[in-house]
């Protein structure tokens, strides 16, 4: 095996494993925002994840070119303004639409490389692309109405593939940490500034504490960082489609830690999406999509 294969596998387990952490806390949110506002949740989750990796690595950032900075601050913008969107669209949507118009991230990323970075996408990619997001149809779907909530939760996966895209084409794997650093305090900030009108309502016991600071730490700070190293040895639509495991991720959790029931819409839904991961990861990469093509602004 060759060092760039080796580095490319490594990548998409790193990629995969930060996947799987976010499908585990679909449950842990679900429960806690039954009592702590979406928002404020989302302020303490980043605030806690911003501080933690200042303390670990407090001159990381300072290392950052100046171009780098502004990058990352693009991408903090997208994806702080990209969670702020999905989240006011679960107020007038219901939650399995909700993950489903998130989920076209999946379409639109190579859409995004395409004209952004003008990849090459192979129709192969282009099957993988059609059946992960058959198989997300299959998991979440029942029943699709257009109105006002799904208008915004399609805004907040467009904002996301070019997330998913700005970083292929900016991250590097000496400035990852860096730059999660300074998105993750970007999006803290974004929608700290988003609940403030209103105040920050913290938690008031423990379990809830504890819940809020896993979902910092793991399935915030380190999968922020874990996602941007990742991204800087896969392109962009492989990306996509490896991260729309995530809806599957979290269905395994829920049945198993949740108390959910096994269904046959959740095994033929999941088994659709890791067939399409699949079909990526078994051919050679020049056959799936170009490599990366870094682009200036």
């Amino acid at each position: 095996m060759t060092e760039a294969r080796r580095t490319t596998l490594l990548a998409t387990s790193a990629l995969l494993a930060m996947t799987a952490c976010w499908g585990s806390t679909f449950f842990l949110i679900h429960d806690l925002l039954d009592r702590v506002p979406t928002l404020d949740f989302l302020s303490v989750r980043f605030t806690i994840a911003s501080v933690a990796l200042l303390l670990v690595a407090p001159r990381a950032v300072g290392r950052l070119s100046p171009e780098v900075r502004r990058h990352a601050v693009v991408l903090g913008l997208l994806y702080g303004v990209a969670q702020i969107l999905q989240t006011a669209g679960l107020a007038h949507t219901p939650a399995s639409v909700s993950g489903f118009i998130t989920g076209m991230y999946v379409v639109c990323t190579p859409l995004f490389a395409a004209l952004l970075l003008r990849s090459r996408i192979t129709p192969l990619t282009w099957a993988a692309v059609a059946l992960a997001t058959a198989g997300l149809a299959v998991l979440t779907l029942d029943g699709l109405s257009v109105g006002f909530g799904e208008a915004i939760t399609l805004v907040s996966a467009l904002l996301y593939a070019l997330h998913i895209v700005g970083l292929g084409a900016w991250s590097t794997a000496r400035d990852a940490l860096g730059m999660s650093i300074l998105q993750i305090i970007v999006i803290a900030v974004v929608c700290l500034v988003a609940t403030a009108p209103d105040g920050v309502t913290l938690p008031d016991n423990t379990r809830d504490w504890l819940s809020i600071t896993y979902m910092a730490l793991f399935a915030g700070a380190l999968a922020l960082v874990g996602q941007t190293w990742a991204q800087a040895h896969l392109a962009p639509t492989r990306s996509a489609i490896i991260m729309s495991m995530e809806p599957v991720f979290a269905a395994f959790f829920a049945v198993l830690l949740g108390g959910e029931a096994t269904t046959l819409r959740m095994v033929g839904g999941g088994l659709m999406v890791l067939t399409a991961m699949v079909l990526v990861e078994l051919v050679p990469r020049r056959k799936v999509e170009a490599e990366v093509q870094h682009i200036a602004v």
